[in-house]
């Protein structure tokens, strides 16, 4: 086969895409940091009190879910300095812990979005509500665990404990960390984003993707459900970050047969198979800092498991509605 790489080819097919999304990577990166740094969460925050009370959590772990709406980190130590003056019990940290997944995706859902936009257009609506729902049933399950093996939580002033945290910020400052923010992730985006893409129109037009096709048909495996090109965008999300798999899909998805179903399924199925090497990039460094090792090893267990099913239940139901 002759890979035909002439002007127009690269230019229609590899060039002005990659200009396009580039261009619209970088309106939705300023757009979602600055909704992060304005600190929208503040008012989702206020979920707070019924929660802790219906967990039966003590006040500092609601104060910790109030908090994880604006720093994870700020989160999670509040809790390791109430675990480690007695305040709650290794039971109750680690709940405490789980009950903050919820803020803790509602901190970066903005950036999440926006991102995931240009790369896979209205699809992103659905992927990001599905994880946002799997996100909600995360906490929703800690709440019911925490009414059955925990003790009724002595009374407090949650309120006081959030105007002692919340530091209100003027737009100047907002501003800043919007820029500072966004010049540190764009290039990285890019970075992974133009190879990758780059990558996916040579094996297309090579027709790897036939190839994969033809040899698999006949055969049915765990992942059968989703054609070559879906596979493709999982491989790319365990290897890399989460915008290597946008990259992947976005590649693919002008020009594939593949469905807005198989897109969204194929980048659930990644999310959950890359949990345990995110855990170890991401979480572990900080959480060894912040809580003693054991701790930091059962808690990040904890969450990955936790989050893993979630995610998995969610998008079993996605894909029989879906299909059905």
């Amino acid at each position: 086969m002759i890979l035909d790489l002439s002007w127009p080819v690269l230019w229609n097919g590899l060039f002005w895409p990659l200009i396009r999304l580039t261009f619209f990577i970088s309106i939705g990166l300023l757009v979602g940091n600055l909704i992060e740094s304005l600190q929208w969460t503040r008012y989702a925050a206020k979920l707070a009190a019924p929660l802790a009370r219906r967990a039966r959590l003590r006040d500092v772990s609601a104060a910790s879910f109030s908090m994880a709406f604006f720093s994870g980190v700020a989160a999670n130590t509040m809790l390791s300095e109430a675990h480690a003056d007695g305040t709650i019990s290794d039971r109750e940290l680690v709940l405490s812990n789980l009950f903050n997944s919820l803020p803790t995706y509602f901190l970066h859902l903005p950036t999440i979005f926006f991102i995931a936009a240009p790369f896979i257009g209205s699809a992103a609506t659905v992927y990001v509500g599905l994880t946002a729902f799997a996100a909600i049933l995360r906490t929703l399950a800690i709440v019911l665990l925490g009414r059955f093996m925990l003790p009724p939580a002595p009374e407090g002033c949650l309120p006081c404990q959030l105007d002692e945290m919340e530091k209100k910020r003027d737009r100047k400052s907002a501003l800043e960390k919007t820029w500072k923010r966004f010049k540190k992730r764009l290039p990285k985006i890019i970075y992974l984003t133009a190879p990758i893409y780059t990558t996916f129109f040579v094996l297309k037009r090579v027709g790897l993707f036939e190839w994969l096709q033809d040899s698999m048909a006949g055969n049915a495996g765990l992942f059968s459900f989703l054609p070559p090109e879906a596979l493709g965008i999982v491989a790319f999300h365990m290897a890399a970050e989460f915008t290597a798999g946008l990259a992947a899909a976005g590649a693919l998805i002008m020009d594939s047969g593949l469905t807005e179903t198989q897109l969204i399924l194929a980048l659930m199925l990644g999310n959950v198979l890359s949990s345990p090497m995110r855990a170890v990039r991401h979480q572990l460094p900080y959480y060894a800092g912040i809580f003693k090792p054991r701790m930091a090893v059962k808690l990040i267990a904890y969450n990955q498991v936790l989050r893993a099913v979630s995610i998995a239940l969610v998008g079993t139901g996605y894909a029989l509605l879906s299909w059905s």
